[in-house]
């Protein structure tokens, strides 16, 4: 049986936000999207979900078979179990899965014998399959939903999409930052490579862990190596004594949940001296600064500890803007000793600074073995010229995993279609409708409202487009990309005088939107009233300083009016704070 939803149904959020003045305007108050039991909880906190949203008429029809988290909701359908469960002869009748729409049997006839030479245990048969992972890291990832039948067992990605290491995510080196879960940082361990899965710690029908304190790693890892101070540098029993406290440091969300990063990290404060990342040393000693806490490690070891994740220094070059982050970017994706998390993210990072290099190799990316590096690389390479992206990533169009090939339509929209050869307009179709399908079910979110203009705007289809982008604005009249991509659209109908109210609407509402004053500076550029374009330029670039495409438009324009001085003042002011970014430094190269 399935129950209609109510929109917005939701026991009172602000528990967790007691001391803090939560009103209308807030994202957290409970009439934000942020805060709909439909788009935001439903799906891992219900069994057998459908949102069931009406684009029409703004409302839900959201079902589900149990308001909790339920057998089905891992096992799937549990009608062929009953009767398996129910049958006379068990021997025949679904006799190899018990009648369970997936196995869940990585663990069956596995045993971890602990090598003496090192302490650390092997699994006496490889693990082939992640269908436990994925089923688990369905709810304990950060991702969004691209489709709503999900097939239990089937990959993840044809369903979902994991997020990446990006920034106010996870730190450069992997640790988790914002609200993350635990699937991203499971993904980067030596632990999850080496054929672990969930329920080797888990037990996932109690909820409860497979021993107490130690004894869940001790498992897998020698007592008389491990439990020792000359392991952990403690006093046995004592706070820094066990695993968790060096390997998986806990963060607090909400103000009431506190979850432990699942990296498994050699804790590197030598990192934090040169990276600012956090570490578990300086967690617990808090009145010591991260200096100290690298020269004792490197004083009790003899070196530097060096662990399995290699991609800290690569990705925070790539967030500083640093002149090799490029090649380093590259070398990562390349690398297939490191996680495919983090190459897939160096492949998202390389999307921001498309060379002659990088083209090349995130092309190659394309036929990576793992579905998050392809899903990566092709949105990368979007911004390539209409050509050379057909070129490139028309492949991925029959791709096996459906997000990859949603992605790939989403990448090449714009081309003509009926310019194809008749077999690949079929592949062309069959995948934009896939994409179309996506963004249909999630038409409840302002941000896919802007996808959605995007991909019909690349098509050709302006009208449709703009109702996409007013439609993200009556979801959210404070969506601050349909304004921009709204005003852009206009100047490319032909509508210049749509746009300036348009964006002095937004400017009215979010007066402190860097995007909306620069938008309104190029507009007012392309009306020729210069003095007025450099005041919002001028704006855009005081709030977001660290935005250097902000600062490089505002550079040539105080250029073009013949303000040089101005304009270097400002390049340098950049350079202070991105001194590698290749755009200023163009500009201060050229005068």
């Amino acid at each position: 049986m399935t129950f209609a939803g109510q929109e917005h149904a939701r026991p009172k959020s602000a528990f967790f936000h007691a001391k803090e003045k939560i009103d209308h305007a807030d994202e957290l108050h409970l009439t934000k999207l942020s805060q709909s039991w439909n788009y935001m909880c439903a799906e891992c906190h219900s069994t057998n979900l459908r949102k069931n949203y009406d684009a029409a008429t703004r409302s839900y029809h959201t079902t589900w078979s149990e308001i909790d988290v339920a057998c089905e909701a891992c096992h799937g359908p549990g009608s062929r179990h009953v009767a398996w469960a129910e049958g006379h002869n068990r021997a025949t009748l679904y006799a190899d899965t018990k009648g369970l729409a997936v196995s869940l049997d990585e663990r069956e006839g596995i045993a971890w014998a602990i090598d003496p030479a090192t302490g650390n245990a092997v699994r006496n048969k490889p693990r082939n399959t992640s269908k436990e992972i994925e089923t688990c890291a369905r709810c304990h990832a950060r991702r969004g939903q691209w489709f709503a039948d999900y097939e239990y067992g089937q990959p993840l990605m044809n369903t979902h999409l994991p997020a990446l290491l990006q920034e106010n995510l996870y730190h450069a080196d992997g640790e988790i930052d914002g609200e993350v879960y635990e699937y991203g940082s499971f993904l980067q361990s030596r632990m999850q490579k080496a054929g672990v899965t969930c329920s080797d710690c888990h037990e996932p029908h109690s909820l409860k862990l497979r021993a107490e304190g130690n004894g869940v790693c001790l498992q897998c890892h020698a007592a008389e190596k491990y439990e020792s101070g000359q392991q952990h540098f403690h006093p046995a029993g004592g706070k820094g004594s066990q695993c968790v406290d060096c390997h998986m440091p806990a963060k607090t969300y909400m103000g009431v949940d506190p979850r432990r990063d699942h990296i498994f990290r050699v804790p590197r404060p030598d990192l934090s001296v040169t990276l600012g990342t956090p570490n578990a040393c300086t967690n617990c000693h808090t009145g010591k600064p991260p200096a100290w806490a690298a020269g004792e490690l490197r004083r009790r070891l003899g070196h530097d500890p060096k662990g399995y994740q290699d991609h800290a220094e690569t990705l925070h070059a790539a967030r500083t803007g640093t002149t090799d982050a490029e090649a380093k970017l590259i070398n990562l994706m390349q690398n297939s000793d490191q996680p495919p998390i983090a190459r897939a993210t160096a492949a998202a990072e390389l999307g921001h600074r498309l060379s002659p290099d990088s083209v090349p190799a995130l092309t190659l990316a394309l036929g990576d073995s793992d579905a998050r590096v392809r899903a990566a690389a092709v949105d990368a390479l979007s911004a390539l010229p209409p050509e050379a992206r057909w070129q490139a990533a028309h492949g991925l169009l029959r791709d096996p995993v459906r997000v990859v090939r949603a992605q790939a339509a989403e990448a090449l929209a714009g081309i003509a279609v009926e310019q194809l050869p008749e077999h690949e307009q079929a592949d062309f179709r069959k995948a934009g409708d896939e994409y179309l399908a996506s963004l249909q079910l999630n038409a409840d979110v302002p941000g896919v409202q802007v996808n959605l203009g995007n991909f019909l705007a690349a098509k050709g289809e302006t009208e449709a487009a703009e109702h996409a982008y007013r439609e993200a604005l009556a979801l959210d009249p404070d969506w601050v990309p349909a304004y921009v991509n709204l005003s852009d659209l206009y100047r490319q109908m032909g509508r210049e005088t749509e746009a300036e109210p348009l964006l002095r609407e937004g400017l009215a509402r979010l007066p402190k939107a860097a995007a909306l004053h620069h938008s309104l500076g190029l507009w007012l550029v392309r009306q020729k009233d210069l003095p007025g374009a450099l005041a919002e330029l001028k704006k855009a670039t005081e709030l977001a300083p660290r935005d250097t495409r902000f600062r490089y438009v505002y550079a040539v324009a105080l250029q073009n009016a013949g303000r040089l001085g101005e304009a270097k003042r400002v390049v340098a002011a950049g350079l202070k704070m991105t001194p590698d970014d290749p755009g200023l430094n163009s500009l201060r190269d050229q005068w």
